[in-house]
């Protein structure tokens, strides 16, 4: 006999309904996270089946140490959208109330009778999903940085017009290294040509030196609307911070894209992505993790380009 099995996930704990294929309740209880959980969950369900393949587990995530235990352990493990198990709560029931306890008996009841809209985990490799990490990481990273750069134009807007005709991407490192010197438009009037040549060279530029300077020169010293002092100062200050945090982003992605792509590199399937137009180490490693390298994860060519 199939058993279905619906795991509500928390942090510290699972509330698994174990039901039969009719749906009548088998089983149910709450087992904490960790090793000692997951021995429960075993015993709870082999009371019920002799072989592992008998059990059906739905829940609503693909990773994580738990999932990849019932996946070792043999069981059929189907991950599914959290909005999937919304809207099928809502088909079969009229009241709002949400528990635990009743969206493990919906996650059962899922499995049970619509799987086949669903996809089981993938068995992909350890090394993918160790891309799959690194290239999430390093995704979010960027998006950290994306809301800080735009924090700081709004702040700049406020009173440094000055420094945004200097410099159109706020992530750059010629950005951060001559707003981490001059946060205010006073100090940054009063740079020298040769000022901000050092500067940008501390900063890591090589090339263009002399041109790059001049240009953020001229910017800095034309007259714009200026905001009163102590609000410029304390405007500084924020920048000065803010720059800060975007450099060390700066640095961590760098660090993140070095890693990603060493990790890209082992895959056998590297080359594949690489050959597709379009495609260098960091976004190839972002495909190659979220499609995976299972070869029975989709069942068609049309599958895999949907």
């Amino acid at each position: 006999m199939t058993v279905f099995v619906g795991d509500d996930w928390a942090e510290a704990y699972h509330d698994v309904h174990v039901m039969d294929p009719s749906g009548e309740r088998l089983a149910s209880r709450r087992l904490p996270e960790g090793l000692e959980g997951i021995r429960g969950f075993h015993d709870l369900v082999a009371g019920h089946v002799d072989d592992p393949a008998e059990v059906v587990v739905g829940i609503e995530t693909d990773r994580g140490l738990w999932v990849e235990a019932l996946v070792a352990a043999g069981y059929q493990v189907y991950a599914i959208n959290p909005m999937s198990v919304v809207r099928y709560r809502d088909r079969h029931s009229v009241g709002g109330a949400k528990s635990d306890a009743g969206d493990a008996k919906v996650l059962g009841d899922l499995v049970r009778t619509d799987r086949h809209n669903h996809r089981p985990v993938a068995g992909d490799s350890d090394l993918v999903g160790a891309v799959k990490v690194l290239a999430r990481a390093h995704q979010n990273l960027i998006w950290v940085r994306n809301q800080h750069t735009n924090r700081l134009r709004n702040a700049l807007r406020e009173y440094y017009p000055a420094a945004l005709e200097a410099f159109s991407n706020l992530a750059d490192r010629d950005t951060v290294a001559v707003l981490g010197r001059a946060p205010t438009p006073d100090v940054g009037a009063r740079l020298t040509l040769a000022q901000i040549r050092v500067v940008l060279k501390r900063g890591g530029r090589q090339r263009n030196l002399e041109h790059r300077a001049t240009e953020i020169h001229q910017a800095l010293r034309t007259d714009q609307l200026a905001a009163p002092a102590a609000v410029a100062a304390a405007f500084g200050a924020t920048t000065r911070a803010t720059v800060g945090i975007i450099g060390e982003l700066n640095r961590q992605i760098t660090q993140l894209e070095t890693e990603l792509g060493a990790h890209f590199e082992q895959h056998p399937d590297a080359d594949i992505y690489l050959s597709q137009p379009g495609l260098g180490d960091v976004l190839g490693a972002r495909v190659l993790g979220e499609f995976g390298d299972d070869p029975d994860r989709y069942a068609d060519v049309k599958s895999r380009r949907n």
